[in-house]
């Protein structure tokens, strides 16, 4: 029994170590001997996409064109945002000095890989043209490229998730940095190459993910968020234009040791959060959600939070007809936003980030040994999330008196959003609810009913309440 359990054990240990040295034999740079190309995957069981009639063959080819096609139209949307000339005109800074030290040698030939600029790709009749794999950044110096990655030391395998694997690397004995590139063991590679059987398509398809992330690094200018320091396109095995991005390198966030640590370094990272959701909210490309806010996706730099995983980011607030389709749900508690008249759901963006910071950072952190002259202030920023929301819901007594009122038996005011309610209600002591109207002002700010308590909520399709939780 001991002898099986230890053979288990070492075949366990075995495998890790090969898939590790597969990923690193895939990174650009890392590849120093060419293996000979290989023509695809061939799967061994008879249900695999090299068995089918011709005709499901070419249907699953071009259903994976399209999706590449999609990504790639979803990674042009980004790159054509323009950040605000005050963000190009930033100062160089110190790191950003030794950066260029290091690519002050290369030619503008090296600095820069072209894709056709504003150039849409053409589809064949068959749908089977694919959109170019490199695509131009445009980076501002300081800028490292191929050459500064294929000598480095001290690699080492970080992790990885669904599509990326990330290492950590030194370069010119001086300057640690991460790079980041597909994992071919992932779960996106591993789940495409089972259903399309075309390792190139599903690697380009993965590889796009990258160059959103690239791009949002790269448009995105703050100190939470980690910093884009190149990019390297290269030929490797029987895939050309593969791609490792190259990164500010950070410590990942491990919650158990954060507890552990003082609450006034707990305190800083929750600040270094706060600064980054009011970025997000109102960042050059709009209003900014992290659809995977998970504490994994953040790394500590020199005591500073910063998010470091981008891929699964977005601008785009979710469009509706009405305050049904303005529905969030998480594991806790649902939310529903109203629609605006532009037929977008109001805020979710913002919401969804700030819902998020709460349920994985804020309630963990900052309650836990924090002094006891800040204990009330601190509840009250908890607890300002804390607002039971109950849809197509109102309620029609409990009113009490404020100024200016829109009523003159109760307290009506208007608000640019429910973030401004919460405050509002905060600051009034007979405040323990407010009920959103469908109602705005002439200058687009909506009407709500502050109350002083929820004993009686009626139904109300055009009505959104929401009831402060205690205790």
């Amino acid at each position: 029994m001991r002898r099986r359990k230890i053979a288990v054990a070492a075949g366990c240990c075995l495998s890790f170590l090969l898939g590790t040295l597969l990923n690193v034999l895939f990174i650009p740079g890392f590849d120093p001997h060419q293996q000979q190309p290989r023509r695809g995957v061939t799967p061994a069981f008879a249900g695999s996409p090299l068995y089918w009639p011709a005709e499901d063959r070419e249907s699953q080819r071009l259903e994976l064109a399209r999706q590449i096609r999609e990504r790639y139209e979803e990674v042009v949307r980004y790159q054509k945002h323009q950040a605000p000339a005050a963000a190009a005109r930033r100062l160089v800074r110190p790191l950003e000095r030794r950066l260029m030290d290091l690519a002050q040698q290369r030619t503008s030939s090296e600095q820069t890989l072209r894709l056709e600029k504003g150039k849409a790709p053409q589809a064949e009749s068959r749908g089977g043209s694919y959109p170019e794999a490199k695509v131009d950044l445009a980076l501002n110096p300081p800028l490292l490229g191929c050459r500064d990655i294929h000598n480095v030391t001290s690699l080492h395998y970080l992790g990885s998730g669904y599509t990326k694997a990330v290492y950590k690397v030194v370069l010119n004995r001086t300057l640690a940095v991460a790079l980041k590139s597909v994992d071919f063991g992932g779960h996106d590679i591993e789940n495409c190459v089972k259903q399309y059987a075309a390792l190139e398509d599903c690697y380009r398809l993965a590889s796009y993910k990258i160059v959103k992330e690239m791009i949002l690094l790269q448009r995105l200018q703050h100190a939470n968020i980690l910093q884009l320091y190149g990019y390297c396109y290269q030929d490797s095995n029987d895939i050309p234009d593969t791609l490792t991005a190259i990164t500010e390198l950070g410590s990942p966030l491990e919650m158990i040791q954060l507890l552990q640590t003082s609450w006034e370094d707990r305190f800083r990272i929750c600040l270094s959060l706060v600064r980054l959701l009011h970025y997000l909210a109102h960042s050059p490309l709009g209003s900014v959600t992290l659809l995977d806010f998970r504490p994994r996706q953040f790394v500590i730099v020199d005591g500073e939070l910063k998010v470091t995983d981008l891929d699964d980011a977005s601008i785009e607030e979710s469009s509706c007809t009405s305050n049904r389709d303005c529905f969030i749900e998480f594991p806790a508690r649902n939310f529903t936003l109203p629609c605006s008249v532009e037929g977008r759901c109001r805020n979710m963006n913002e919401k969804r980030n700030l819902y998020n910071a709460y349920r994985f950072f804020f309630t963990y952190l900052l309650p836990h040994s924090a002094p006891s002259s800040l204990r009330p202030l601190l509840d009250m920023i908890v607890n300002a999330t804390e607002y039971q929301q109950i849809p197509e819901a109102a309620i029609p007594d409990e009113n009490y008196r404020c100024w200016p009122s829109y009523h003159h038996k109760g307290c009506l005011l208007s608000v640019f959003d429910v973030g401004e309610a919460i405050k509002v209600c905060e600051n009034h002591s007979q405040c323990k609810a407010f009920v959103l109207t469908n109602q705005t002002t002439w200058t687009g700010r909506q009407l709500v009913f502050f109350k002083m308590g929820s004993n009686h909520i009626v139904p109300d399709p055009d009505k959104i309440t929401y009831v402060k939780v205690t205790g």
